[in-house]
């Protein structure tokens, strides 16, 4: 089945929002790439306004199904698996999450802070229902897991930022979600631990990250 003239706008729009910005991509010069006139392009989105509009309610609609899931069970698992939807969202709709302009516009700003309260709520969720089963450690002095949980919408929230400020050119969400592993393994009982290796495996759970190693770091 063909797609839609309204998908297909959309499609060619989010490519070329990613490649050139926002900003760059007028009206007339997304018909002109849509090989169709202007008047055809507007009958369908009046302006740039209601085309970014469309695009954010897809997209927060994609995310908040997969994130209703981790809040109906707060689970580790599900965590990864909204964590992981989140990051191909990134990728696919990059100028949402990198364009300044675009984050600073009234439709994505508010989207954004509403999601980043909401995914902050469900990462504390998943700490609290992981101490419930007795595979998280209680808190060890007051504000660590709410912090925890902060960093862990900051890492996967500013993940494409950091790669663009690196230079990374490589896309791999493993080394995102296994940094963000690594700051909640420690304070994992050890059958907390133990569940964790019996769902990824031994050599996942080995391979989290490069080791650290001290001679090469200092000299004595």
């Amino acid at each position: 089945m063909s797609l839609s003239a309204k998908n297909k706008i959309i499609i060619k729009s989010v490519r070329l929002f990613n490649e050139w910005g926002f900003g760059a991509v007028s009206m007339q010069e997304l018909a002109n790439q849509l090989s169709m006139t202007r008047g055809n392009l507007t009958y369908h989105f009046k302006d740039k306004e209601a085309l970014l509009e469309t695009i954010v309610e897809r997209v927060w609609a994609k995310m908040e199904a997969e994130r209703s899931k981790i809040r109906a069970l707060p689970s580790f698992e599900n965590l990864y698996n909204s964590t992981k939807i989140l990051y191909q969202t990134q990728k696919e709709y990059s100028f949402l999450f990198l364009d300044r302009h675009v984050l600073q516009h009234s439709l994505v700003k508010n989207k954004f802070r509403e999601m980043t309260q909401q995914a902050i709520t469900d990462y504390k969720a998943t700490i609290a229902f992981a101490m419930r089963l007795g595979n998280m450690k209680a808190e060890p002095f007051k504000g660590l897991y709410h912090n925890l949980a902060f960093i862990t919408w900051m890492l996967s929230f500013y993940w494409l930022n950091q790669e663009f400020a690196r230079g990374a050119e490589a896309h791999d969400f493993e080394e995102m979600i296994k940094k963000i592993w690594s700051i909640l393994l420690p304070h994992f009982t050890e059958k907390g631990t133990q569940s964790f290796i019996k769902f990824f495996g031994q050599e996942y759970y080995n391979t989290l990250g490069a080791p650290f190693e001290i001679e090469d770091l200092i000299q004595f």
